[in-house]
């Protein structure tokens, strides 16, 4: 499908958003606008028992940063009972400032747990898609079921959004996004009088910008969007390629304004909840984006940052910043002073997993955390290791993991991405010693292959799995998501892979199945094929 193909379709739900508005209010005397405003659709997100965020951006043309005045609008916002908007639950007024790109976020609060809503904006006689949302369950609540995918790594150059397509229709309770939404590098192939026509890669406000509005008008992202509410972190390309706290790969001195610029440009896109931002220019230069979000007393979900706090990465190139394959020759990698989430999120990460009374507790973050050497291990310690992962900061692994072993948190779930690849695997604090007795599976580790973005050859896959036999699964030949069923009994994991990420309408079938029994860590296969 060409990239135009993408915005045409999108747009085509503008003239079904403006003929619903002059339905609902009949003969109502409301502004004209010159130019349909919710391009770039709506979204929630950050759900919580009695409020969600609702969000949206407001720019006609979403390859034209021009096409909206610099100046303040005030959005009208509405989220209600039914889809018929019959029932409203709570509305109000928003402004969307041309200093925050025009962007909405309203926390939508008092609302009842454990709910579907839907919801819209207006703006002048305009009106935005309908989006689904929904609440969590109350604290004390246990609910029967959750049903959430989970998704990263959708680079817009590399394929087609059918994955996208495929989690709308699957109406789950709730969209977990692991990060890399954008990439900040590559071609804007869009023949467009507007489109951006450099190569180079995003480095400032207006570049992040115009990037996720880019990504943000593909219509299956929106309708992804539009069916569920989303929790969101963010990996290294939504500022830059493997870059590690205030370091880039070209060891950029002016990285921080860039990282910056990044920060906002994400705050600007998501339905995410901050707390009230400082004025000033420096307000985004630091972004907490870690969160705890409880389903109810079933499963509470620990959403991690892997970038903002870490160390730099191990045994780095002289002059460079960035990953490395490493050996045992470097020493450095084994510092235990060494973190990839910095000793406060580390701190706040191990009183979470002690405090917690759910009964599944899924740990959310960007990379695969088991142990995957490249290389045999003859001995300890030995073996080849990327250090941008889990893998380049051990201590920090066998942290989390002596935590889990001592608080004890009920069914420990790790959801990753990143690698573009489908795992699941076993977690244990020691995974050179696989047939030891004293060393149990301590939890479970499900990774989600990219929405579009390239991997390895299988070949390389199926190596990496024979040598780490707490791997039990690898395919790297394909695209797609992870849908996950949970109960109070087992989680069931399956990884759902496009037949072809290069066509929008793309056949999806299920690759592999897994479960997780309660009180039983490890994963089982399920399904009889492949």
């Amino acid at each position: 499908m060409h990239p135009d193909r993408r915005i045409f379709l999108a747009s085509t739900a503008r003239l079904f958003s403006l003929a619903a508005l002059a339905a609902t209010f009949p003969g109502a005397a409301m502004a004209r606008t010159s130019a349909y405003p919710f391009s770039l659709g709506v979204a929630s997100g950050s759900p919580r028992a009695d409020s969600v965020v609702l969000w949206t951006r407001i720019l006609p043309d979403p390859l034209d940063a021009q096409s909206i005045a610099a100046a303040p609008l005030t959005v009208q916002w509405e989220i209600a009972e039914d889809e018929g908007f019959r029932r409203i639950a709570a509305k109000g007024r928003a402004t969307a400032l041309p200093e925050l790109a025009h962007s909405v976020h309203v926390d939508a609060a008092g609302l009842r747990p454990d709910r579907w809503y839907w919801y819209r904006f207006m703006l002048g006689d305009a009106v935005s898609p309908i989006g689904r949302t929904r609440t969590a369950p109350s604290a004390d609540a246990m609910p029967s079921s959750l049903r959430f995918a989970f998704a990263s790594c959708q680079h817009w150059e590399f394929g087609q959004y059918a994955a996208h397509r495929h989690i709308a229709a699957a109406a789950p309770d709730l969209v977990a996004f692991l990060g890399d939404y954008i990439y900040e590098w590559g071609p804007h192939h869009l023949h467009h009088p507007h489109s951006p026509r450099r190569t180079n890669e995003s480095v400032t406000l207006a570049d992040y910008r115009a990037r996720y509005a880019q990504y943000k008008s593909d219509p299956h992202l929106q309708a992804a969007h539009h069916a569920a509410p989303w929790i969101v972190t963010w990996d290294d390309h939504e500022v830059a390629n493997d870059y590690a706290d205030d370091r880039d790969g070209r060891r950029d001195p002016n990285f921080l304004a860039r990282r910056a610029a990044a920060y906002q440009a994400f705050y600007e896109h998501m339905p995410i909840r901050l707390p009230a931002l400082a004025g000033g220019a420096n307000r985004f230069t630091h972004l907490r984006i870690h969160d705890r979000y409880d389903w109810g007393r079933l499963a509470q979900f620990h959403v991690l940052d892997t970038r903002q706090y870490r160390t730099y990465q191990a045994c780095q190139s002289a002059g460079r910043g960035g990953s490395n394959s490493v050996t045992t020759e470097c020493a450095e990698r084994l510092d235990p002073a060494r973190s990839l989430l910095g000793a406060e999120q580390e701190a706040w990460l191990a009183n979470g997993l002690a405090a917690s009374r759910a009964k599944w507790n899924f740990l959310a973050q960007q990379t695969l955390m088991a142990q995957s050497t490249q290389t045999s291990i003859a001995k300890a310690d030995d073996g080849r290791f990327w250090t941008d992962g889990w893998d380049g900061y051990p201590a920090t692994r066998k942290r989390l993991f002596d935590s889990i072993v001592q608080h004890r948190p009920a069914n420990p779930v790790v959801i990753s991405g990143d690698v573009h690849t489908f795992y699941a695997a076993d977690l244990k604090r020691d995974f050179n010693q696989p047939a030891s007795t004293d060393n149990p599976v301590i939890a479970s580790e499900f990774c989600g292959t990219s929405v579009t973005s390239n991997s390895r050859p299988q070949s390389r896959t199926d190596q990496y799995v024979a040598q780490n036999p707490h791997m039990k699964f690898g395919r790297s030949d394909r695209r797609g998501f992870v849908m996950m069923e949970v109960t109070s009994a087992r989680t069931v994991a399956r990884f759902q892979a496009l037949d072809d990420v290069r066509r929008a309408d793309s056949g999806l079938s299920t690759l592999a199945s897994f479960v997780v029994e309660d009180g039983r860590a490890g994963v089982t296969r399920t399904d009889r094929s492949g």
